[in-house]
């Protein structure tokens, strides 16, 4: 007892070990708050908002194989308040006003929150099942380029941890180059709790990769996609994606939010179109 006792003291000693534990707990213990305080208010996405807050309390005692830096603890602390921040503007089902609804049901609706701005969010429902969602949007957001003309380029900067990553990535022109090349340096969040994923992310700064000639720097976030079998059918995925972007510069708000709403319909649709390609 007595030598076991004195290690444990001798590693609390060093400063880097009480930052990132504290770092850790600090991080758990206001996501399963905002979780709980949710889930206690809203009958709609109140048991989704539960199955992610089952297991996030236990990032508090989740010990990694190694451990992280200050930076890197700052980037999952970010990670973290992007996943609290989304799951909060879903969770208020009050003043959505619908943009658009398509011809099979896909739906963008809106609202302005007074310390973020205008939001979009999309619902859709993908038939497919939630791995295979997953899997294209998590395992192989690389490869989004390929299938979504929206977006140029996403590269991983950096991976930390099992959920959290530092992405750049590029837009693609938009039609007669109305709005110039954006690019985004962001932090994304992935939590995967029973039958629900959340995918969460805001912009970042990441010293490897400052502003890039001939790209104005966009910000975004806080944003996120939730992935929820769609009830009664397990091989259809219910999608939610809140998106909340700067694109920076002078551009009418008008022609902003007629693109973005777009986007978020263009994104629903090339989706599908890569996930009924049969796979090599």
């Amino acid at each position: 007892m007595l030598p076991a006792t004195s290690k444990l003291c001798a590693a609390i000693s060093y400063r880097h070990l009480r930052n990132m534990t504290g770092l850790r707990r600090q991080a758990a213990v206001a996501i399963s708050q905002e979780l709980s305080r949710l889930a206690s208010r809203s009958p709609g996405p109140s048991a989704w908002i539960h199955q992610v807050r089952r297991r996030s309390s236990l990032l508090s005692s989740r010990l990694e194989e190694k451990p992280f830096s200050e930076m890197q603890m700052s980037y999952i602390k970010q990670g973290e308040e992007a996943l609290q921040k989304s799951l909060r503007i879903l969770e208020d089902q009050d003043d959505w006003k619908t943009e658009t609804v398509a011809g099979n049901g896909d739906k963008v609706l809106s609202k302005v929150l007074p310390d973020v701005g205008k939001v979009f969010r999309l619902e859709v429902v993908v038939d497919q099942p939630l791995d295979t969602v997953y899997g294209e949007l998590v395992d192989n957001m690389e490869q989004m380029g390929d299938w979504n003309p929206n977006v140029e380029e996403v590269r991983i900067l950096e991976k930390i941890g099992k959920d959290t990553v530092i992405t750049h990535e590029k837009a693609a022109a938009t039609p007669g180059n109305i709005v110039g090349p954006r690019d985004f340096v962001s932090v994304r969040c992935s939590k995967r709790r029973g039958s629900t994923c959340v995918l969460a992310g805001m912009s970042t700064t990441y010293g490897a990769m400052p502003e890039q000639e001939g790209f104005v720097r966009a910000e975004n976030g806080p944003t996120c996609m939730v992935l929820r079998p769609l009830p009664g059918s397990p091989s259809q995925t219910r999608l939610t994606w809140l998106l909340s972007i700067d694109l920076k510069g002078w551009l009418p708000k008008t022609i902003i939010n007629q693109l973005l709403s777009q986007t978020q319909v263009d994104f629903a649709k090339h989706l599908r179109q890569r996930l009924a390609r049969p796979g090599p």
